[in-house]
C-alpha cells in the first residue's frame, strides 16, 4: 500500500510513522531524511538542495520530485511505501499522481493527524527543545495550514482522505490510524474485484 501521512508540527507524526511502517512492513519515505542524506553524501541533488537550505529557502519541487521518483523506483518500494513530508503542496500532489499513474500505481490513502492549534502549542512548550521558539513554531503551523488545507480538499475529492483524531495516547491514536488503513485496504480489494469482473466491451 502507498499511504501518505500528513500532520502539523507537534502532531506526533514521527511516532505514528514508526508504528505504521512496522505495521505495513513498507519503507518510510521521508523527504527531510532524503534531503539530509543527499547533502551528507554530496550528491548533485544534495549539493543543489544544500544551497537553498543554507539560505533558509524552500528546496524547489524539481529537486524533491527527482529524489522521490528515484526512491519510488527502488525495488523495496514495489509493494508500497509510507510517504512522509511529501507532497506538501497541490502541484506536488498532482505531479505525484501523474508519476504513479505512468507506472500503473496510485496513492491508496491519505491519513491526516488532526490536532487543535492550542494543543500543538501546549506540546511544544512541554517538550522544551532548544530549537522550539514559540514565534517560529507558530509560523511553521501557519505555513502548514496554508499549504495543507488545499491538499486535504484535493484528496477528499478523490475519496482517499481519512482524518484521524490526534489526541490521546500514542497507542490510542495508532488504533485509529490502523482502522483507517484497514478501510483503505478493503476499498482497494473491492476496486480490484470490480476491475477483474468488468465485462469486456
Amino acid at each position: 500500500m502507498r499511504i501518505i501521512l500528513i500532520g502539523p508540527p507537534g502532531a506526533g507524526k514521527g511516532t505514528q510513522c514508526q508504528r505504521l511502517v512496522e505495521h505495513l512492513r513498507v519503507p518510510h519515505l521521508s523527504t527531510g531524511e532524503m534531503l539530509r542524506a543527499a547533502v551528507r553524501a554530496g550528491t548533485p541533488e544534495g549539493m543543489q538542495a544544500a544551497a537553498y537550505m543554507e539560505n533558509g529557502q524552500l528546496v524547489p519541487d524539481a529537486i524533491i520530485l527527482g529524489m522521490v521518483t528515484k526512491r519510488l523506483e527502488a525495488s523495496d518500494c514495489r509493494n508500497g511505501c509510507l510517504l512522509d513530508g511529501f507532497p506538501r503542496t497541490l502541484p506536488q500532489a498532482a505531479t505525484l499522481d501523474e508519476l504513479l499513474e505512468r507506472r500503473a500505481m496510485s496513492v491508496d490513502g491519505v491519513i491526516e493527524l488532526a490536532v487543535p492549534r492550542d494543543e500543538l502549542v501546549r506540546r511544544m512548550l512541554a517538550r522544551k527543545r532548544a530549537d522550539d521558539d514559540p514565534e517560529i513554531f507558530s509560523k511553521r503551523i501557519a505555513s502548514f495550514e496554508v499549504q495543507t488545507a488545499p491538499l486535504l480538499d484535493y484528496y477528499q475529492r478523490q475519496g482517499k482522505l481519512a482524518s484521524v483524531d490526534g489526541l490521546g495516547t500514542a497507542e490510542e491514536i495508532f488504533g485509529r490510524v490502523r482502522t483507517a488503513v484497514e478501510r483503505f485496504s478493503q476499498r482497494g480489494v473491492r476496486r480490484g474485484h470490480r476491475e477483474r469482473t468488468r465485462p469486456e466491451v
